[in-house]
């Protein structure tokens, strides 16, 4: 959860387009890694994915809360680029 409105609205707005090189935490750049490896390759998970997460003190909860809202909007942007749904222009 992001408790910063100000980095929030940011990454919402695209001005961190490029979270590697952002001024976010080594946890939160973590955090985004395993994102990013789920959405793109979630057969190549592995435990020390996890464990890198529990490094930072996330604990299973934590990683599954992660876990889940990752493929949230991975399932919810897939059924609805495959059924042809566009965007409202406020979302473009």
């Amino acid at each position: 959860m992001i408790r910063d409105d100000e980095k929030a609205e940011k990454i919402l707005s695209g001005i961190l387009t490029d979270y590697k090189t952002a001024a976010i935490s080594e946890k939160e750049k973590a955090m985004l890694d395993y994102a990013v490896k789920l959405t793109e390759k979630p057969a190549a998970v592995k435990k020390e994915d996890l464990d890198k997460l529990r490094d930072f003190d996330l604990g299973d909860r934590d990683i599954l809360d992660l876990n889940q809202v990752v493929a949230y909007f991975n399932y919810v942007n897939r059924t609805a680029d495959g059924l042809g749904i566009e965007l409202e222009a406020e979302h473009k």
